[in-house]
């Protein structure tokens, strides 16, 4: 049935009204009606109703005119006319330029005449002017999805099937398709296996390093969900409502039938491949997509600035989803444009991959040496491990230095993997390292069992930023945070300043600090909070109205030269000898050296750095070697590094939660003692990028106390009850799994909220306002929840961190957080969680893991077993409120 007739914008935003498909092939049909009339019982009423109008459905009655139209061509007949171009499209001003498909075959604008002409660069043939039908399951690439990346890399062999991929490329320019890379998504995102995440994607690099190296790169990007490093303003800057619009235009649907998939699968990419399935056919043929046409388009989008950006970005968007062959492809151009693949290659994963495939596959064009995989495969276990991990260690350390796939591919492309990849990949000025970071400890006699034996620097953990500052030779001054975000804008008072500390003989170097507000005059310092207020963007030196100091605490480069293997406590020296001091603006950060035996002057000193506002201290190793006079009382050998700290033991397991992390056998005299070599790796002073190591420990207010903390996520909430029926509560929290990237529910929470916050909360989380960005219209992929303590009301934008106390960890039936990593069926959650603060300095980035959150467990049942160890988090949130 024909809808209400009614004026509608058209696609292009012009105000002329959309003509239908019986005007453009109203002279068909008129002929088709007058040679049909006479033999037709009704009066030709059958087919057209008795004002004229068609009562077909639109895909019948597009196939039937396709039908006639092959009849016709195939018995032409003498009476024929042959229809011009300008009979079929009587108004060719009316284009759309940027090439959306005509789903709708009533709604076939003056675009398709530049399907039929346009697109092929000629003129088209007269006999050939009419449109055609295209079916869009038939274009789907099908030589892809037969290739095995799942296999293990030992027997996969990407020559076999490069020679095919390669001619099937050739006629889209030469390059990898991007259905290979879809391919590579759907096989990731079916499992959770580790070892077949990591397969697939080698066997997926080892293919593009050896068929199209060049794509090689882009495919890096795009599997890693990014198009630049942190440190490079390079967002795509893209909202729901473009989205929206492109499966709209592209793919037939309304709002009303868009609105109903988004209720019914909550995520993008799967709303992308309902509609996509549901576009039986269309009148144009996609052009295939590539890997590079993909990453090229999200850097235009990126890119796209100022006046008319909007219309340039949606016309983008619309030509990637327009181009996606089949319903897999579709789902994952939309999940990249909104930045949640979620395929779990996270930064880990793809640096363990690249590694791999660079040790079994070269571009074509390359001499460097690579592993035999017969080889390989006849090697021990053990063996195997070793020689993948010297490779991985290589990888990581070069990527920790110089955190950009810019620098790190085209290098591994021309020499692989070696040492000479350290040298052209090392640190570089205005280039962040990736920082190290420091383990957490729960109380004092912790840190002084881990350190047994050391010398180590205690520092005061101000309350502040960490911030990265480099200067060149001409005092140039780039300011990078820990999440390698460029700040250089928002401290000009900093930039000024940083020039002016070089003491005699620097001219360049990278050092580390922390960036806390402070009172000139008093010196006395202000909290974080006060720090946040700042302006982040554009501030003047006139303008600053909060003062800042900068408490210098590292050096890892100096004039041309990397200090990141000299000892801590060299690096300090040459930290506090080469650089002045400018009280109140820039200082070292207050230190007290000690060792293992001065555990008074240690207690005294952190409750100075309490007094003063302080979050805790620091305690970082200050030499490679154990001290041997230390050692003696321990028993130690000084030219032998200690061994390992009396471990908390673990809490047997049932047969029903049996634990993943392996024990020691029975022949050990403890058998819930973790297997340990009898000796532990020597705790080092060096600066270890991008690692979190017991050479440096943090000693927080919060830890030295029996409440620990956890920085949680939350993702979703449920309607309150009584008098806070109006607001969310209680709320849902999660932590993040740093392999699989994926969001695991921890605990519900429903303490710790004042009125004022629920109020904001509500506020920010509004659902019932259709424009509120923060709000999910379903539980997203990433998320692991099983839905045990309820369906929730709303769910979150994942964007906020929280640090959040409670009374101790239980096992779980209900939540999935570290599931397998403490017991095989049960999940971990906490019991009596409070709110305290929402973490401004944190992003999601770096919530509490998985593993961490297995850690803590393990030490709290070495040190308080408990009886109700089974309890789950459902009894544990009846006291909540």
């Amino acid at each position: 049935m024909n809808s209400p007739s009614k004026r509608r914008k058209k696609n292009d935003g012009s105000s002329q009204p959309v003509r239908k498909l019986d005007y453009f092939f109203a002279k068909q049909t008129a002929k088709a009606a007058a040679k049909d009339s006479p033999g037709n019982a009704d009066g030709g009423k059958s087919e057209l109703g008795i004002d004229g109008k068609v009562e077909l459905t639109d895909e019948e009655y597009a196939r039937k005119l396709q039908e006639e139209w092959n009849k016709e061509d195939q018995q032409p007949s003498p009476d024929r006319e042959p229809v011009s171009s300008n009979e079929l499209y009587e108004d060719p001003k009316d284009t759309n330029t940027d090439g959306a498909v005509a789903t709708n075959a009533r709604e076939v604008t003056a675009a398709d005449q530049s399907v039929t002409e346009e697109s092929s660069g000629a003129p088209v043939p007269k006999q050939k002017n009419t449109l055609s039908l295209q079916s869009t399951a038939s274009e789907e690439d099908t030589i892809t999805t037969n290739i095995p990346f799942d296999q293990s890399p030992l027997e996969f062999d990407p020559s076999k099937y490069t020679p095919e991929l390669q001619k099937h490329w050739a006629t889209d320019g030469g390059h990898a398709t991007y259905a290979l890379l879809t391919r590579c998504f759907v096989l990731v995102n079916s499992t959770t296996s580790r070892i077949k995440i990591v397969d697939t994607l080698v066997n997926l690099l080892r293919t593009i390093i050896e068929g199209d190296p060049s794509s090689l790169l882009p495919a890096v990007w795009l599997a890693t969900n990014a198009i630049s490093p942190p440190y490079i303003d390079l967002e795509l800057g893209l909202g729901g409502s473009a989205i929206s619009k492109a499966l709209k235009k592209v793919c037939g649907l309304d709002n009303a039938g868009l609105k109903t998939l988004h209720n019914k699968y909550g995520d993008a990419g799967d709303v992308a491949f309902e509609a996509k399935k549901k576009q039986s056919f269309t009148l144009r043929k996609p052009k295939p997509l590539t890997i590079k046409s993909v990453f090229d388009s999200l850097v235009k989008i990126a890119n796209s600035k100022g006046h008319g950006s909007v219309e340039t970005k949606q016309r983008i968007v619309e030509r990637l989803v327009q181009d996606a062959r089949g319903a897999e492809e579709s789902r994952y151009i939309v999940r990249t444009l909104v930045q949640h693949l979620r395929i779990g290659a996270v930064k880990t994963t793809m640096l363990i991959a690249l590694s791999r495939a660079f040790m079994l596959s070269r571009p074509p064009n390359a001499d460097f040496d690579i592993r035999d995989q017969k080889a390989l495969a006849k090697l021990k276990k053990e063996e195997l491990v070793e020689i993948y991990s010297k490779n991985e260690e290589i990888v990581k350390a070069c990527f920790a230095r110089r955190p950009n796939y810019n620098d790190l591919i085209p290098a591994l492309l021309e020499i692989g993997v070696c040492d000479e990849l350290l040298l052209r990949c090392g640190l570089a000025l205005h280039i962040p390292l990736r920082p190290m970071l420091g383990s957490i400890t729960r109380d004092m006699g912790e840190m002084f069992t881990k350190l047994q034996g050391r010398d180590f620097a205690c520092e005061y953990k101000y309350d502040g930023q960490r911030a990265q500052v480099h200067c060149d030779a001409k005092g140039k001054v780039t300011i990078f945070s820990r999440h390698l975000e460029v700040m250089t804008d928002k401290y000009p008072d900093l930039v000024a300043l940083v020039p002016k500390i070089r003491g005699e003989g620097v001219s360049s170097f990278i050092l580390e600090g922390e960036v806390v507000a402070i009172d000139r005059e008093s010196g006395e310092l202000k909290t974080f909070q006060t720090l946040a207020n700042r302006a982040r963007k554009d501030v003047l030196i006139g303008a600053v109205t909060i003062d800042v100091c900068l408490f210098a605490f590292d050096l890892m480069y100096l004039n041309g030269e990397e200090l990141l293997d000299r000892p801590f406590r060299e690096r300090r020296s040459l930290l506090k000898s080469l650089f002045v001091e400018i009280p109140h603006n820039f200082t070292w950060v207050k230190c007290l050296d000690a060792t293992s035996a001065d555990v008074e002057p240690v207690q005294t000193f952190f409750q100075s750095a309490l007094d003063i506002k302080c979050e805790g201290i620091m305690v970082k190793v200050l030499d490679n070697l154990p001290n041997p006079d230390l050692l003696v009382d321990t028993d130690e050998h000084p030219d032998k590094p200690p061994s390992l700290p009396p471990t908390p033991k673990k809490k047997k397991l049932t047969t029903k939660t049996k634990s993943k992390t392996k024990l020691s056998s029975t022949a050990d005299p403890d058998p819930d003692e973790p297997k340990t070599t009898g000796r532990r790796k020597a705790l080092l002073s060096t600066y270890e990028p991008d690692k979190r190591l017991d050479s440096w420990l943090k000693v927080k207010k919060d830890y030295s106390t029996t409440s620990e903390t956890l920085d949680l996520i939350p993702i979703a909430a449920f309607h309150g009850s009584g008098r806070k029926a109006a607001w969310w509560s209680p709320i849902l929290l999660a932590i993040r799994n740093a392999h699989t990237g994926q969001l695991e529910a921890v605990t519900k929470c429903m303490s710790g909220f004042t009125d004022a916050f629920y109020k904001a909360n509500r506020a920010k989380y509004d659902k019932d306002d259709p424009d509120n960005t923060n709000v999910l219209s379903g539980k997203p992929h990433y998320v692991e929840y099983n839905g045990g303590a309820g369906t929730p009301d709303v769910w979150f934008e994942p964007q906020e961190v929280w640090e959040v106390a409670f009374a101790d960890l239980t096992l779980s039936p209900t939540y999935t957080a570290a599931i397998g990593l403490v017991s095989d069926e049960r999940g971990l959650s906490t019991r009596f969680p409070r709110f305290l603060k929402v973490r401004e300095d944190k992003s999601i980035e770096e919530a509490t893991e998985a593993e961490e959150l297995a850690t803590l467990y393990r030490k709290q049942e070495s040190k308080a077993p408990r009886k109700d160890e089974g309890m789950g988090a459902e009894a544990v949130e009846e006291d909540g409120e």
